[in-house]
């Protein structure tokens, strides 16, 4: 699933494909959506929101259209009347005067209105997100003394949505991995200072990978594994999706586990368990 980093890149996409553009044509392939479509084209496309791992698509006749991309929705961004050759479902075409976004294979489309989103089950429940630049470092802080989730094992709380948005499973390896801390911690065993620098790093690697399209290692260790030739999949993370491989900083083989059913990847001695 498209972690908030690759949906705020897509939203830049949307943005600069269509926005500010009249709708030659709207179309859904969701038949509960079908009598959007003729409202909708014609309509100017005002802004495009991420949200999270959701975009809002907002026009000028006072709705939004909101996309969550699940497992295998996936934007693809064309000249006007022209497709991707694939074997997706479209399920939301928005075609402008020159350029089109197309969104397939994505299973959660609506139409909602703003008295609506507040109340929406997955835009209602959002805590900060990390990708927004106007979200502070002391807004994590606060969330991880919150009394919601400072008992939760780390494992699983960045993983929930509410405390703060936009975070996934490579994102989850990563910040634990930087901040030197096991999945088993909790937020109410850390110091205010180690709180802190786990907010801190909440930020920064979320903010890099999708300032730098999915890097989360160190940029310098970056250039000089590009240099040498290293293959992408092998540079572009510290521990995620590299066990057996060396950890960065100690050496010692990166470990493959299970946290919420979900695998996390870590270096023992470097994250040493509660």
């Amino acid at each position: 699933m498209p972690e908030g980093p690759e949906i705020h890149r897509a939203a830049d996409q949307i943005a600069e494909a269509i926005e500010g553009e009249v709708m030659r044509d709207v179309s859904f392939g969701m038949s509960h959506l079908k009598s959007w479509e003729s409202e909708l084209a014609g309509a100017t496309v005002t802004e495009v929101e991420a949200r999270g791992k959701a975009i809002l698509t907002r026009f000028d006749v006072g709705v939004a259209v909101y996309s969550h991309n699940q497992l295998y929705g996936k934007w693809y961004f064309r000249r006007a009347g022209h497709y991707p050759k694939t074997g997706r479902s479209l399920r939301m075409e928005l075609r402008g005067e020159t350029r089109s976004a197309l969104l397939y294979s994505a299973s959660e489309i609506e139409v909602l209105r703003p008295e609506e989103e507040p109340h929406h089950q997955y835009l209602g429940k959002l805590g900060p997100d990390a990708v927004d630049a106007e979200v502070t470092e002391e807004q994590v802080l606060e969330q991880l003394e919150d009394r919601r989730f400072r008992g939760r094992n780390l494992g699983g709380l960045l993983l929930d949505q509410s405390f703060v948005s936009g975070l996934g499973n490579y994102l989850r390896s990563e910040i634990l991995w930087w901040a030197g801390l096991h999945p088993s911690w909790r937020p109410k065993d850390l110091d205010e200072d180690e709180r802190r620098d786990l907010a801190r790093w909440v930020l920064d690697v979320t903010r890099q990978s999708y300032e730098t399209g999915g890097v989360t290692d160190c940029l310098q260790r970056v250039e000089d594994a590009k240099e040498r030739g290293v293959p992408f999949r092998h540079y572009r993370h510290a521990a995620f999706a590299r066990a057996g491989r060396p950890c960065p900083e100690c050496g010692t083989p990166i470990e493959k586990i299970e946290v919420g059913s979900r695998r996390l990847y870590l270096c023992v001695p470097c994250q040493p368990p509660r």
